[in-house]
């Protein structure tokens, strides 16, 4: 039990101020919009964002774009942000972005007189002062922090409706989650329960698979030269011929570029191997903590941006018991099919 508390991290209860993703709002942008309306709507917490916010620029850093006190710079000005706001609980949208921050606020532990460099440029560049958060997680810690809330609002379960049998999920977590600082991760890197435990507290089964904690391939510059992209989609490929015996109903992540990158690229495969890897000839769907926590919280799949997703949602939300109007899938809010046309509402 002693050894096991080491494993836990505080999470604050309320007062969050919200940083987005420059990924997920690209991609996925309904997630973020879905993630505050729980936090607000359904969990009844305090959460500002503020649109002056900006990308934390991860990519370029990583990428080797951006030089390290630049990024320290555009960090420090975030942190003005929240301190001009009024809060200092911090909640980050991307996984990156959570691995950047805790980054640099290891390296301003250790190096005190690069914090306060940092502190000067930010001040001549922008005139701000900052403070660093009193307590730092990431949006699917929140997620996590409030299942079992969120499960006595459930509406949906992680059950096959027909059959009654508990979907089998795999949880894959951002490696900048907890490999990088484990002590930032519910359960540290070597068992991560932010996802499992979500899982677990919707009425799923967790699926165990060899290369369970194996990176997705995103890999930054493994995908940002597109010479290198083959070992991006090589290692996603390792990871979905591991599981594919499990035959898993759904994956489950917490990192945008995870979830882009293990969607997209089983479209890639079929096209360009012919090879899918869930039951029934079908691809797996991939939803973040954000998209699974609207499904079972009976949210319309199109409302919170499922449509675009690259692998088919429809099978799992047959599943689940969701409804949702298939001649929709691609209309605008009044009811008009991009490209034209205005279609009938008919519910599945």
């Amino acid at each position: 039990m002693n050894y096991w508390k080491d494993y836990q991290k505080e999470i604050a209860g309320d007062d969050y101020f919200f940083v987005r993703s420059c990924i997920r709002q690209n991609f996925f942008p309904g997630a973020e919009k879905l993630f505050m309306e729980v936090v607000r709507d359904k969990l009844g917490k305090h959460l500002v964002e503020d649109p002056e916010h900006t990308t934390c620029t991860g990519i370029g850093y990583h990428c080797d774009v951006v030089p390290l006190e630049t990024i320290m710079t555009v960090v420090a000005r975030h942190f003005a942000l929240m301190n001009a706001s009024g809060l200092r609980n911090l909640v980050i949208s991307c996984v990156t972005s959570f691995g950047i921050y805790s980054e640099i606020l290891d390296l301003w532990h250790h190096q005190p007189e690069l914090r306060e460099r940092i502190a000067g440029y930010l001040f001549e560049a922008t005139g701000r002062t900052f403070q660093e958060p009193v307590n730092m997680v990431h949006s699917s810690d929140v997620i996590y922090c409030y299942r079992n809330e969120l499960a006595a609002q459930m509406k949906f379960p992680l059950v096959n409706r027909e059959t009654g049998r508990r979907l089998r999920v795999v949880d894959h977590i951002g490696c900048h989650y907890a490999k990088i600082f484990p002590a930032r991760g519910v359960g540290g890197s070597e068992f991560p329960q932010v996802l499992a435990g979500l899982i677990q507290a919707w009425g799923g089964e967790v699926v165990d698979y060899p290369e369970r904690r194996h990176c997705c391939g995103f890999g930054f510059r493994h995908y940002a030269v597109q010479e290198n992209r083959g070992y991006s989609v090589s290692h996603t490929k390792i990871k979905l011929e591991s599981m594919k015996p499990y035959e898993p109903d759904l994956i489950l992540t917490n990192c945008p570029g995870c979830n882009m990158f293990i969607d997209r690229w089983q479209y890639t495969l079929e096209e360009a191997e012919g090879l899918v890897y869930g039951a029934d000839g079908q691809k797996i769907p991939v939803l973040s903590h954000e998209e699974l926590a609207g499904l079972i919280l009976g949210y319309d799949p199109w409302e919170i941006g499922l449509q675009t997703h690259q692998v088919p949602v429809e099978p799992l939300l047959i599943k689940m018991g969701v409804p949702f109007q298939p001649e929709l899938k691609y209309a605008d809010r009044q009811g008009r099919l991009i490209g034209g046309g205005v279609l009938q509402n008919q519910s599945v």
